[in-house]
């Protein structure tokens, strides 16, 4: 009896699927479906991708990768994408950018499940299974936060302000003021771990507007030495707020984003 359970149990290891396995899933609105990891790295035209200067890691990192846009059929450059990783943060990325690639090019990193990846800094886990990478990202202003790991699916979504109406600046506004296009900033860096007035889809960080906006209760200075570097104000190892240097949010594109937040501390909504 003893030798047949062992021989049960080695049967049973040998069909479970392997301890890394996982799936990322992928909706363009034409029905969802599933991409394992032996799935994607069987594909002949997964490749060795050479990142010189990874976001994540802070260093070059070598990966397994599939172009992103070949896993995208369907999808319309007019389109957004939500990208939504495991530990709650999501980010909006418009589909143009992975479509109609001008210098920069939208890689899904897959992890190896025999060589996996090293640990993330400061306490953040692994970012394996999928990692969105980019190829020369400041050919297109790639920011740190369109580079989302732990990803685990992938959704086409309508525009951002028919979904969250309440985050809008006043409509009375004209479309090129300071405080339109510190929404646009907002969006793209933001939007990725916080909500506003309630709504948006990550659950990282706080809400940027209820009870209050931190242009209320943050000077100007320290709120921008905030942005620029959260451990400045306020030491915390568990804090996973990245900072934005000048690279990553131009003075100007800090200055509209503060113009927006005031302008929205004004604009509370009751989720």
């Amino acid at each position: 009896m003893p030798t047949l359970l062992r021989r049960l149990s080695l049967l049973l290891l040998c069909l479970a699927p392997p301890l890394h396995a996982a799936q990322l899933t992928i909706d363009l609105g034409h029905g969802a479906r599933s991409l394992g990891t032996e799935q994607l790295l069987a594909r002949g035209d997964a490749r060795q991708l050479t990142i010189p200067d990874d976001v994540a890691f802070k260093r070059p990192m070598r990966y397994r990768a599939v172009l992103l846009k070949a896993l995208l059929e369907g999808a319309r450059a007019e389109d957004t994408l939500l990208f939504v990783a495991t530990d709650g943060f999501a980010v909006e990325i418009p589909a143009a950018l992975v479509l109609r690639a001008h210098g920069s090019e939208a890689w899904l990193a897959i992890e190896e499940p025999g060589h996996p990846w090293p640990p993330l800094a400061g306490g953040k886990g692994a970012a394996g299974p999928f990692y969105l990478v980019w190829t020369d990202p400041g050919a297109m202003k790639i920011s740190p936060e369109q580079w989302p790991f732990q990803l685990a699916s992938i959704r086409r979504l309508p525009p951002v302000a028919e979904r969250f109406p309440a985050i809008r600046p006043d409509p009375a506004l004209k479309p090129d003021s300071e405080v339109n296009r510190g929404f646009a900033v907002f969006q793209r860096t933001c939007f990725a771990c916080h909500t506003l007035n309630g709504q948006g889809d990550a659950r990282l960080g706080p809400d940027l507007n209820i009870p209050h906006n931190p242009t209320e209760y943050l000077r100007a200075d320290l709120l921008r030495a905030y942005i620029r570097d959260p451990q400045s104000l306020r030491r915390w190892p568990q804090a996973r707020m990245p900072g934005f240097d000048r690279q990553a949010l131009a003075d100007a594109d800090l200055d509209a984003l503060l113009a927006y937040l005031r302008h929205m501390a004004g604009r509370k909504a009751q989720p």
